[in-house]
């Protein structure tokens, strides 16, 4: 089974014996027949793409999203990222004010945060694959439980890693993270509907680059 698993190598040593349970080789099955059969977000070859542009012994910083976007051309398997040319979405549009008022940067006009991951941001979302113009259509068939095991991997085996848990949801999923080794920073969702709650303000951009120096590692260059 795990060699029918396109990932990074860094990621496959780690994730191996994840592979081999019962649970993943259902879903792998579920995923397949609806490529198949319906149209699925993001393209097939980018469902790994997180770890892929983010090996293992690079993350330094690791946000938590939820499913992919569900529209045409958005998705490609970083959280929160849309590919290049695409209209950004709106939790984007916020991250990047946020990050203007915390950081005094210009927005950018690319969505594409591949350039994030390049740096060691692991950009996760808990599902990695929804059918299309149907959000969590994939919630509940095994993916929530591999990101889970992403999530400890990385808290178990990494040190100094900043996790910022944006919204309910994920500081949820957030709750396994062990606080002695690691730095938890957390605020309301960045969606329009709650941005103006907490995230906007919440400064994790600075505060995790400011931790990241603290430690003496690089910082992100947002």
């Amino acid at each position: 089974m795990p060699t029918q698993v396109k990932i990074d190598e860094s990621w496959r040593t780690q994730l191996n014996t994840e592979f081999e349970k019962p649970y993943f080789e259902s879903l792998i099955d579920f995923v397949k027949k609806e490529y198949k059969t319906a149209t699925v977000y993001p393209p097939g070859k980018e469902i790994f793409h997180a770890f892929d542009a983010c090996h293992f012994e690079n993350v330094r910083v690791v946000i938590i999203g939820q499913d992919p976007y569900h529209g045409p051309g958005q998705a490609n398997g970083l959280c929160f990222s849309v590919r290049d040319g695409v209209r950004i979405p709106p939790s984007l549009v916020n991250i990047f004010k946020e990050i203007r008022n915390d950081l005094a940067k210009p927005i950018p006009t690319s969505g594409d945060l591949e350039r994030w991951a390049r740096q060691g941001v692991l950009l996760l979302n808990a599902t990695l694959t929804v059918q299309a113009a149907s959000p969590g259509s994939h919630q509940n068939k095994g993916w929530e439980q591999f990101t889970d095991a992403v999530i400890k991997k990385i808290s178990d085996k990494k040190e100094n890693v900043v996790f910022l848990l944006w919204g309910a949801y994920a500081q949820k999923k957030g709750e396994i993270i062990d606080r002695h080794k690691h730095h938890v920073l957390m605020s309301a969702h960045p969606s329009p509907f709650s941005a103006d709650r907490g995230f906007f303000g919440c400064k994790h951009f600075s505060k995790a680059n400011e931790y990241l120096k603290s430690k003496g590692l690089r910082e992100i260059d947002w």
